[in-house]
């Protein structure tokens, strides 16, 4: 028991003067900095339409005519609109061999850069950093996540990250980036992500002991902790980010978490002025990096609460058809 103790007491007294993808919080744990921004896995599953063949021939052999011109007009809508969601993998030839991601799974900025890669269809793999040790990582001076390794090189910063990979495989898009002082209209809201949005979800996900602990509960079960630290994180971790999310509202100036929430995601809807997507058809990548980064969230008490109380969910709901499965190789 004094050992447990002993071990809380060294797990919390981590939790000053760390950096999260270049967002600095005074209270910012080693151990618990993953926890700031919480996540919950979503299922993006896209059905195929291989199950119809089946029907359409047992519809065209037999007198029903009316009724199989009815069926091949959904398949004909559903097909038109798997076109309009469709992924856009890049040219072969500029294809990445091998990417690499570490990360921390109850990341945001990390799923910023996953959404990326799994819209555009590339195949990575995923190494959980553990964040006590972080031994993952000792081999780079870079002490934070995401780092991507594509074919060898080290990228960083979730959004210099797509910025890069970017300009890699979307050889016609226009170079902008997130540090350029003229800005587009793409470039300003990914800005908005980066030092708006992000810092409105954990006074929300933390905001009582029950949301703590159903953060953490995820964060445990996904996270590269050994049987002891998730034990204590669990309990200790959701105790300590309980309190945090009270300083974090302080410095962000929040005094309505779930407002500042709902507030953020309108704002985001009447930026597509009635678009499907930001970029017009298809996702650009300000779609991709708000959808990155409240997808941790979307089935955690706030994320529900969001969808229910504001105008988000259409768009979010086609963000997850448009980004569709993950291109994550399975170890």
């Amino acid at each position: 028991m004094r050992r447990a103790s002993s071990f809380t007491s060294s797990v919390l007294s981590r939790t000053f003067s760390t950096v999260h993808d270049g967002g600095a919080v005074n209270f910012n744990p080693r151990l618990l900095q993953v926890a700031l921004f919480c996540s919950s896995r979503t299922n993006n599953s896209n059905s195929g339409h291989r199950w119809f063949s089946p029907l359409l021939d047992s519809f065209s052999k037999s007198s029903a005519q009316p009724v199989f011109l009815g069926l091949a007009g959904v398949v004909a809508s559903m097909a038109t609109a798997a076109s309009v969601y469709a992924k856009e993998p890049p040219p072969v030839e500029i294809m990445p061999k091998e990417v690499v991601l570490y990360q921390y799974e109850a990341c945001p900025f990390c799923n910023k850069v996953k959404a990326f890669l799994d819209y555009y269809d590339i195949p990575y793999k995923v190494v959980e950093v553990n964040p006590i040790s972080k031994k993952e990582i000792k081999w780079s001076d870079y002490k934070k996540v995401p780092i991507l390794m594509v074919d060898g090189q080290q990228l960083v910063d979730s959004s210099a990250i797509l910025d890069q990979l970017g300009e890699k495989i979307l050889p016609g898009k226009t170079k902008t980036s997130v540090a350029d002082e003229d800005e587009d209209e793409e470039t300003k809201w990914r800005r908005w992500v980066d030092n708006h949005l992000v810092h409105v979800l954990s006074p929300n996900i933390y905001r009582n002991t029950s949301e703590a602990l159903e953060s953490f509960d995820y964060i445990t079960s996904n996270g590269n902790f050994s049987f002891t630290e998730k034990i204590t994180v669990k309990y200790a971790g959701a105790a300590a980010m309980y309190f945090v999310s009270k300083n974090l509202k302080k410095k962000y100036n929040i005094t309505d978490e779930r407002a500042a929430l709902y507030e953020a995601a309108e704002t985001w809807v009447d930026a597509l002025n009635g678009r499907n997507f930001l970029g017009e058809s298809k996702p650009n990548l300000a779609d991709l990096a708000v959808f990155g980064v409240l997808r941790p969230i979307r089935y955690l008490r706030s994320g529900r609460d969001m969808v229910e109380h504001t105008r988000i969910g259409e768009w979010y709901s086609r963000m997850e058809k448009a980004v569709g499965e993950s291109s994550r190789i399975k170890a």
